[in-house]
């Protein structure tokens, strides 16, 4: 096994695969301090001032001389990012070769779109019946094994109350776009009856396409809420039932991606696999969607070059220069991104990380750019406005339509997104301790498998996920969970 990676011809550190110590020879130079696992060296002198080049490209500039052999972090780097980046339009946009398509067994919904799962979600419009939609589910659960569905979940939340303008209909619109979601066959909508969150005003949201999928109450306007609930979650359960599994073609298949605990060897393994992947589904006809859009910081020009059009390279401008504004507008430094987590994994700056984090959209054209939970419309690779925290990026790219989450990660984490959640290990290690936490191990590419036939595991494991002959770790654990991007004043 490698235990030393140089990922490009032109770069001037190597990255620590395995723990090494000083005095190693590696790559051709010795080492002249330890290096953790994820960690960067250098392989040349590289003055003060002077670019240090990973994936071919500068992630930072040097604070003071580094000498060969020298663990090259924070110590001795800084950011070479600032908030006035200029973007110009030069395509390098490529179409990908076609490949057969794939059919997977899911659910088609009235409204056209496909669903992996055959679930009732209740759906609080106010975090004030957020108890109440928890008691519904525990008194119903038995109605999933009655009625032979996947399952009976709430997603509780602290907002729908309160809130004024963008703040308030972004709520609006999120919660709405979760109510249409395919996975949920079903949807109980909760309200109080005197929040900001009306529900005869959120109702109207909803085509006819939704009548028979949605039932709404307001706890204020019922004698026992909870009677009544149950009586409608019965009434949403018949229905959801008369959903079976047919054949789809992947064109209904919508796959989010997401990166959070990154290390060192995100941008080498996981997050290239995924992108290896995201590939091959566009390809058969299928959608990825990416967010997290400051993470894109520092890579993002190597991503909207491959904007299908100028227009959609205008779009995805708009997008990194709104989140700009939102960082400064809150007197926030842009670039100031790498989470302590990150650093202890090995990631120096936001452009060391943002390269990892890119890679994730594969080489696909950008087929199009959606403002935060809007939903899909073009197939094909998708970005998405978002932060890039990650249960609020994972719900975002839920609400869009994703029925799969693809979360790559060096560090670990339990959590799961409102849809099925795949959770990619960037490292063997981590693999192996948290087997209760983790789906996929891309480490092996570290250890010497090749990218083509990591994906292709990949692909048959979100296929498996889709079909429901596989279930994720956090659908076992009964993890999922909900939060919506908070702006604006409370009251």
């Amino acid at each position: 096994m490698k235990r030393a990676i140089k990922i490009h011809g032109r770069d001037n550190v190597a990255v620590a695969l395995a723990p090494l110590h000083a005095g190693e020879a590696e790559l051709g130079v010795t080492l002249a301090e330890a290096i953790p696992a994820g960690h960067k060296f250098s392989l040349a002198p590289i003055a003060q001032g002077a670019a240090i080049t990973k994936y071919g490209l500068p992630i930072g500039y040097a604070t003071a001389d580094i000498a060969p052999g020298a663990w090259v972090h924070t110590h001795n780097v800084r950011t070479g990012l600032d908030e006035n980046a200029a973007y110009v339009y030069v395509s390098s946009c490529k179409p990908l070769p076609e490949l057969p398509p794939r059919s997977f067994q899911g659910y088609l919904r009235e409204d056209g779109r496909a669903g992996i799962r055959n679930e009732l979600w209740i759906i609080p419009t106010v975090g004030c019946v957020n108890d109440i939609c928890k008691s519904l589910e525990i008194e119903n659960a038995h109605l999933a094994a009655e009625f032979g569905l996947d399952g009976i979940y709430h997603f509780p939340h602290p907002y729908g109350c309160s809130q004024m303008g963008d703040d308030h209909a972004q709520t609006r619109d999120l919660l709405a776009a979760l109510c249409r979601h395919p996975n949920a066959a079903g949807v109980l909508v909760v309200g109080l009856g005197c929040e900001n969150n009306k529900l005869d005003v959120f109702r109207t949201l909803f085509g006819p396409e939704y009548q028979n999928k949605l039932r709404f109450m307001a706890c204020q306007q019922v004698d026992d809420e909870l009677a009544t609930g149950s009586t409608l979650l019965r009434e949403l359960a018949a229905y959801a039932a008369g959903f079976q599994r047919q054949p789809l073609p992947p064109s209904k298949l919508v796959v989010g991606m997401k990166c959070g605990g990154s290390d060192g060897l995100s941008g080498i393994t996981a997050n290239p696999a995924v992108g290896a992947f995201s590939d091959k589904l566009v390809a058969m006809g299928g959608t990825a969607i990416l967010t997290e859009v400051p993470e894109m910081f520092g890579a993002e020009s190597l991503l909207f070059s491959r904007c299908k059009d100028k227009a959609t390279f205008d779009k995805a401008v708009e997008m990194a220069e709104s989140f700009k504004r939102y960082f400064t507008e809150h007197g926030q430094v842009v670039y100031e991104n790498p989470s302590p987590g990150n650093k202890e994994g090995g990631i120096t700056t936001l452009e060391d990380k943002s390269m990892g984090c890119v890679q994730k959209g594969g080489s696909a054209p950008v087929a199009d750019v959606l403002g935060y939970g809007r939903p899909v419309i073009t197939p094909g690779l998708n970005l998405l406005y978002g932060p890039g925290n990650d249960l609020v990026s994972a719900t975002a790219l839920t609400a869009s339509g994703a029925q799969i989450i693809l979360f790559t990660t060096g560090r670990g984490t339990p959590f799961g997104a409102p849809a099925p959640t795949l959770k990619i290990a960037t490292n063997t290690p981590l693999f192996k301790k948290k087997p209760h936490w983790l789906d996929f191990n891309a480490g092996t590419i570290a250890e010497g498998e090749g990218l083509n036939a990591a994906a292709d595991r990949l692909l048959t494991l979100v296929f498996q996920t889709a079909e429901g002959s596989y279930r994720t770790r956090a659908e076992q654990h009964g993890q999922r969970g909900l939060a919506i991007w908070k702006g604006g004043v409370t009251l």
